[in-house]
């Protein structure tokens, strides 16, 4: 099941990309963007439970969609920029096996116990 997952989040990184290739920005921007979601983590500097809502929300896939979709709505391709790095972002960490955050320890993910 782990390696089915696997491929379901690299689709959805793929389709990340191929929605970036839509928008009329540089490759460079996505890359430099890519890690930007990763900001959440500093919720933890506060406490568990601060620390897993702040990275939940910024690597939910649902978010990410919603942002997308939003931007296709309202024509603004910041909108758009920011659904689809998000997206690829989240699937990314999903591959290496980062889930969304448990509040009770960064490592208690919806993907199982990280190591």
């Amino acid at each position: 099941m782990k390696h089915i997952l696997s491929l379901e989040y690299l689709g959805l990184l793929c389709l990340s990309l191929y929605l970036f290739s839509l928008l009329e920005y540089s490759w460079w921007v996505y890359l430099a963007l890519f890690f930007l979601p990763d900001i959440g983590m500093m919720g933890y500097l506060i406490n568990t439970k601060v620390g897993a809502f702040t990275y939940n929300i910024l690597h939910h896939q649902g978010i990410a969609v919603a942002l997308y979709l939003m931007g296709v709505s309202l024509g603004n391709p910041l909108l758009l920029l920011s659904g689809t790095v998000l997206l690829g972002h989240a699937n990314f960490d999903r591959i290496a096996g980062y889930g969304l955050k448990h509040a009770d320890s960064f490592h208690h993910t919806h993907l199982g116990k990280l190591k």
